[in-house]
């Protein structure tokens, strides 16, 4: 027993020794006076209206930078904490093993290398400051609640921020589906990163007004969940939107004078994977136009998280090609390069954008072309409307198939620069006096005779080509209506049906098709639904939870319809005793002590995606989130609603705001944009500096 205790001990001064060891690795934990001194050059001010929602103002852009920062992290500060170390590559020191492959990829992808080596060149001063004043503000409010900062965290700096819009951009165009391709890693039915836009003209609308659909779908929670403020500075910086977290620009919304929705679109050309030959008695070599080269190679150095404490530096080899990041798999070698890697100007265009007071100052921001993907739906005070597929499109060969991988031994195939931005699809005023999109196909994004045409675009930008249910209803509601009023733009926001040509509809019919006695009872049901998706009908759930099962957000199916059909009816019967509970029954919104029924399902127009949970009941994790009505009357006077699926508060159990708006949110109703000082006046709940409360 006695060399057990001495073993044990061994053990134990082995453990200290190497976490000593790794202690002594890391930088030193910033002097917190400084980070409190360094926040004292901005004055910034913090109202919080009745529903949370922070409205910061100061004299300068980087004062509202810096107090947006301190209200956020009041919010949220674990998620931006989260954010800033993924974007580091740092997260696996604090999240083990499984964030270990997320900090390879920033290594892979160089991340930090376009930082060092475009940061202080490509962004102006303008930018960095407003980057290091949101920086600034974090490390304020972590100084002041050490308690909430993992060790390593601090100082943020204004390079952090540039680096999340680096690291984020590709995973908005389908970076994350390539490289679960690539590697044979399962399939999963992640929430989408997906969106509905649309703006009507004022020859579209009954009064006149020009209005605008602001309605990105997101995890509820997370890296890329929205976040609602109102900025204003005394240097023309006034805004109202979204935010992500880590993010100090809004990404859309409005401001006085015009706004924009954002929907993600996935052109084929934006991500290129290039078939990589190997030597065959050397793996290190690969070939191109006839020569064996060298990968380049380094080593990607992981700090991981093991138990309590104890941390090791794992090292794993990099490879680059003259393609672009290599990664060796099982079926193969891969290069790839994508739209805007290596650069760092995205934070740019945003802001440009933020502060652009007219169309033409917002189409000088657009053609920056520093945003790599998403497109864009705008609308003004003047009644201008525009849709953009913007992107970052490859300058390839006009007739190539961008919808495969690429041989990797041809050098004329590895693309250096991009289309101009005037290639960019886009229309602008059409004569149909709406523009929309719900990521699909840009061949549609407006009425039939000022659709662009598939023949004026080259073969290798890889446009989108599908149509899926939303589009299509839009068609159906707003399409159909030549005299949209106030009343019919919200009410078709909230549709909840399935077009008759819609997938949804087409499995149906092919369930109908069965020959099976067992089945009677849910096709009996399938044969009444009446293609919607409201919380009272008894129909939906065998549909859509079928429906689920088959049918993949874009892609193959998932599996076959009669067995999916089949695992449904026993799903319901275990855990609701029949096969026809409510839809309200089964789809769920659940937050805090708030648990209630939700209209609306994957691909309907009020787009609702849930997660199986252990009672068998749906919980709603993305989908609608920040929904925004922005209106600029016919005289141009701006108004604008607004509502959250939970509230401002995204962490804080005990605030009242962790879910106050979600029975708004349900009930399908909003609160208003309080965007001005006028309209905030009487409002106000809560007035304080950063640091004061």
């Amino acid at each position: 027993m006695r060399w057990l205790g001495y073993g044990l001990a061994l053990v134990l001064l082995a453990a200290a020794g190497l976490i000593a060891w790794d202690r002594l690795q890391q930088p030193l934990e910033p002097d917190a006076q400084a980070l409190i001194h360094q926040a004292a050059q901005y004055k910034a001010r913090i109202q919080r209206d009745e529903f949370g929602v922070p409205h910061i103002s100061g004299p300068r852009d980087v004062d509202v930078a810096y107090g947006l920062a301190w209200a956020h992290a009041e919010d949220d500060f674990a998620t931006i904490q989260e954010v800033l170390r993924a974007t580091r590559g740092t997260l696996a020191a604090v999240k083990g093993k499984s964030a270990a492959p997320t900090d390879y990829l920033v290594q892979l992808f160089g991340v930090w290398d376009a930082i060092q080596a475009h940061y202080e060149t490509d962004l102006p001063a303008d930018v960095r400051a407003v980057m290091q004043a949101y920086a600034d503000g974090l490390n304020h409010y972590a100084a002041l609640h050490p308690d909430q900062v993992e060790r390593g965290t601090l100082p943020m700096t204004g390079r952090d921020i540039a680096a999340g819009f680096v690291f984020k951009s590709p995973f908005f165009f389908g970076m994350e589906d390539q490289l679960r391709r690539l590697t044979a890693a399962p399939k999963s039915e992640a929430p989408p990163k997906g969106s509905n836009g649309l703006a009507v003209a004022p020859s579209r609308s009954a009064d006149g007004a020009t209005r605008l659909l602001v309605n990105s779908h997101q995890p509820y929670t997370g890296p890329v969940a929205w976040y609602e403020a109102v900025l204003e500075s005394g240097e023309g910086w006034h805004v109202a939107g979204g935010f992500f977290p880590g993010s100090p620009f809004m990404l859309h919304g409005h401001n006085e004078h015009l706004g924009w929705a954002h929907t993600v679109n996935k052109p084929a050309s934006l991500i290129t994977i290039y078939k990589l030959t190997l030597k065959p008695d050397d793996p290190d070599q690969y070939l191109l136009d006839g020569q064996w080269r060298k990968f380049d190679a380094s080593e990607a150095a992981l700090r991981v998280k093991l138990l309590g404490p104890l941390a090791w530096t794992f090292h794993r080899q990099i490879l680059h090609s003259a393609h672009g990041p290599v990664l060796k798999t099982d079926n193969g070698a891969y290069a790839l390069r994508w739209a805007g890697m290596g650069e760092v100007t995205q934070a740019m265009q945003y802001f440009r954008e933020d502060k652009a007071r007219n169309l033409d100052e917002w189409k000088a921001a657009l053609a920056l072309n520093a945003v790599p993907s998403l497109n864009y739906i705008y609308a003004d005070e003047k009644g201008h409307i525009g849709f953009v597929y913007n992107g970052k499109y490859p300058d390839l060969p006009p007739d190539l198939d961008v919808g495969k991988d690429l041989p990797g031994d041809q050098s004329a195939l590895i693309w250096h620069g991009y289309l101009p931005a005037s290639r960019v699809p886009q229309v602008w005023d059409p004569k149909s006096g709406f523009v929309f999109n719900s990521n699909h196909t840009p061949l549609h994004a407006t009425g039939p005779q000022d659709d662009l045409q598939e023949g004026d675009f080259p073969k290798s930008m890889g446009l989108e080509t599908h149509m899926n249910n939303r589009a299509l209803r839009v068609e159906e509601t707003y399409g159909t209506d030549t005299a949209i009023t106030a009343e019919a733009f919200e009410h078709y926001k909230y549709d909840l049906r399935y077009s008759p040509q819609s997938e949804v509809v087409a499995l149906v019919e092919e369930l109908l098709a069965l020959k099976s006695a067992d089945l009677t009872p849910a096709q009996d049901l399938l044969r009444r639904w009446n293609r919607s998706a409201d919380q009272a009908s008894r129909e939906a759930p065998i549909v859509l939870l079928t429906a689920y099962k088959v049918l993949a957000y874009h892609g193959p199916r998932l599996m076959a319809a009669e067995p999916a059909l089949r695992q449904s009816m026993v799903e319901l019967q275990k855990s609701f005793g029949r096969l026809d509970p409510t839809w309200g029954e089964v789809n769920r919104i659940r937050r805090g002590r708030v648990d209630l029924g939700i209209d609306g399902a994957r691909d309907t127009y009020r787009s609702v995606w849930g997660e199986p949970a252990a009672d068998g009941r749906l919980k709603a994790n993305a989908g609608d989130t920040l929904i925004m009505f922005v209106e600029w009357d016919r005289n141009g006077r701006l108004s604008s609603r607004s509502v959250h699926q939970f509230g401002s508060a995204t962490l804080d159990v005990t605030s009242p705001h962790y879910a106050d708006q979600t029975p708004l949110f349900v009930n399908m109703k909003t609160k208003p944009v309080l965007f001005t000082q006028e309209q905030l006046a009487g409002h106000v709940r809560a007035d304080y500096a950063p640091g004061t409360r």
